[in-house]
């Protein structure tokens, strides 16, 4: 079967790292909880838990938060011209250079959690992403 819309596959891609990412995140933070022998309380203003469990835990729930925000706006991009049926190289590279760049994020994030190199990263996807609306403009109006 003909891949009649080139641009699903990056979307699919970002998805299922964000799956890998929630997988990892419960990875380390159910250990984290049961080590400290953390007593969970709804009461508890929001986060105020969480913020008790060690950075490099925290990193992976901070990274899998980020990866709910801004590729949402990826989703609906990709997914828009993939309905207007746009089929250029340009906006496929774009769309998979997003999907690297929150990958490199994503690593940054959970592992070194380097701040400066974590925004750079950021902002570069950023540009992309605002490159691959640019072209759907284009094409809607």
């Amino acid at each position: 079967m003909p891949n009649t819309a080139p641009l699903v596959a990056p979307v699919i891609a970002l998805v299922l790292w964000s799956g890998l990412i929630w997988a990892w995140m419960y990875a380390t933070r159910i250990p984290a909880i049961l080590k400290m022998r953390m007593r969970l309380d709804p009461m508890m203003p929001r986060g105020e838990q969480m913020s008790q469990l060690p950075a490099t835990v925290r990193w992976k729930a901070d990274n899998y938060n980020h990866l709910m925000e801004q590729p949402t706006l990826f989703y609906a991009t990709a997914l828009a011209l993939a309905v207007l049926g746009d089929h250029s190289v340009i906006s496929l590279m774009l769309a998979w250079a997003y999907v690297l760049l929150r990958v490199v994020h994503s690593l940054v994030q959970t592992t070194t959690n380097r701040i400066t190199l974590r925004f750079a990263v950021f902002f570069v996807s950023s540009l992309v992403l605002f490159a691959l609306a640019i072209r759907a403009a284009f094409l809607v109006f």
